[in-house]
């Protein structure tokens, strides 16, 4: 009997560490302090180990959740991340910095990691000029990323991150406002005038700077003129000249007397 069960604890034994019931047995960072956890996890980073950074501030922050060393942890897992082109990630973990440390000194980072973030989702943003259709592409992670640059720049002004933040706003306006064009010379090719209007007036109305505004107004003055609506054809004729006086768009005049927005087609 004795024999059976000394046989019964070895299998269970086994199973029992088979199963990684006590993960910690052989662990190597098992006594180590919060600085030296820190420590080396700081070097995987610098060498590109993200996700072995990221395991050892995650140890460093359930073995010491309170203090310097964990908050850092917190901050740095979502630079991991971004380092390791996992965004969703990288927001999920800004996201937690910032509401677990609204006042933490670095918050203004853990906005500028989520602007990071998302503008980089898709790393061909080249693509949105290079042809492909953009229809099919959805552009919340452009929006989410605006969003996120917004407020740093908004909250912290004086942040070391504002101006390369504001530099990719602006890009970001150019490539929304692009995309917002390409539907609506999508909708113009497919006759759907009334659609290509309300695309061409979304973009003029949420990003009024942009360039490719020029060829938002060409299209809204083309599905006016379209749809039969003549004063607001011509009002947005008026808004077109005023605005780009030297456009392109404006040389197709022609002696016959053709209107200079039909002989654009898209």
């Amino acid at each position: 009997m004795l024999i059976v069960r000394y046989s019964l604890a070895l299998v269970l034994g086994a199973l029992v560490a088979g199963c990684g019931l006590f993960p910690d047995a052989d662990d190597e960072t098992k006594g180590w302090s919060a600085e030296k956890l820190y420590s080396e996890a700081k070097d995987n980073l610098n060498n590109g180990n993200y996700e072995q950074a990221v395991k050892l501030y995650e140890k460093l922050e359930a073995r010491y959740p309170y203090g310097r060393y964990a908050q850092q942890a917190q901050l740095e897992i979502a630079y991991a991340y971004y380092k390791d082109n996992e965004p969703a990630q990288s927001v999920t973990a800004a996201d937690r910095f910032i509401k677990l440390h609204p006042n933490h000194p670095s918050v203004d980072y853990a906005f500028y990691l989520k602007g990071l973030a998302n503008f980089i989702e898709d790393p061909g943003w080249a693509g949105w000029f290079s042809g492909q259709d953009l229809t099919e592409r959805d552009p919340k992670a452009a929006r989410d990323s605006f969003e996120s640059f917004k407020e740093l720049v908004t909250r912290f002004p004086e942040s070391r991150y504002a101006p390369d933040s504001v530099a990719r706003m602006q890009y970001l306006v150019n490539a929304l406002a692009s995309h917002e064009i390409h539907v609506a010379r999508y909708y113009m090719r497919r006759g759907a005038y009334v659609a290509a209007a309300n695309r061409a007036q979304y973009s003029l109305n949420s990003y009024p700077r942009a360039p490719a505004n020029e060829e938002g107004l060409v299209i809204l003055v083309s599905a006016y003129d379209k749809l039969g609506l003549k004063d607001l054809r011509d009002d947005a004729e008026r808004v077109m000249k005023k605005n780009f006086p030297d456009s392109k768009y404006l040389k197709g005049d022609t002696a016959a007397g053709s209107s200079w927005w039909r002989v654009w087609t898209w």
